[in-house]
């Protein structure tokens, strides 16, 4: 018995089959992507202004902190002005005499300020005011002149956001000398870290071969006139 046309067309069926199936799935949507390769669409990252990237594209951008750190440090600017001032002196403060052997020189100092310093130099402070003190040897008196070539230069090196406000002649007690007023950025608070607008009165005065630097000082605005003016007038050198 011939087996051939047998044969023949269970191959044609096979074929038949295998062509029916793979049109099937192209009509269903079927992947036939082969196995280990990804059909995944890519996913887009969204950058920080809410734009996209394409995958492989670098998106990272400089953090604020590393472009502050790239510019240059700037000199200290004036802080605000107090609207209401918290460093008014009280009237019936007390004032004790305060003696400074090293440095020839005595005043009267607020009773109850926590002092500070030692040898010629001394500071008496509370809360947002107050006076320091220092006496160098000399030969004169300083005047208007001397002050402008000499100590505004010193100043506006060493005071931070200094601003030079009047420079007078001025005869006190004590001797002659110039009377100073200046606004500088105070330090920073110790608990809070805030930081004051401070104007200060400095008293340089001379006598008998010595001249004594009293700066007084407070948050701008402050009422402090009748306690400035009594430490300034006690100063005595001797």
């Amino acid at each position: 018995m011939n087996k051939t046309p047998t044969l023949r067309s269970a191959l044609l069926a096979a074929v038949l089959l295998a062509s029916t199936s793979a049109g099937l799935s192209a009509c269903d949507g079927t992947n036939s992507t082969s196995p280990g390769t990804s059909s995944a669409p890519a996913t887009q990252t969204p950058t920080a202004d809410g734009a996209t990237a394409s995958p492989g594209r670098s998106t990272s951008k400089a953090s604020p902190a590393q472009t502050r750190a790239a510019k240059p440090a700037r000199a200290a600017k004036p802080v605000p002005v107090e609207s209401n001032p918290p460093g008014d002196i009280p009237d019936n403060l007390a004032f004790i005499p305060y003696t400074n052997r090293p440095g020839h020189y005595s005043f009267s100092q607020p009773e109850g300020w926590a002092r500070t310093g030692h040898g010629v130099h001394v500071r008496f402070t509370d809360k947002l005011n107050g006076v320091t003190a220092e006496s160098v040897s000399a030969t004169r008196a300083p005047t208007v002149s001397s002050a402008k070539a000499s100590d505004v230069p010193r100043l506006r090196a060493s005071v931070p956001a200094f601003r030079l406000r009047d420079i007078t002649a001025v005869t006190v007690p004590a001797g002659r000398g110039v009377h100073m007023v200046f606004r500088r950025n105070s330090d920073p608070d110790p608990v809070t870290g805030k930081v004051y607008r401070d104007e200060v009165e400095e008293y340089a005065v001379f006598s008998q071969g010595r001249l004594v630097r009293m700066d007084l000082y407070g948050p701008v605005g402050a009422d402090n006139v009748d306690a400035y003016r009594t430490m300034s007038q006690s100063l005595k050198l001797r």
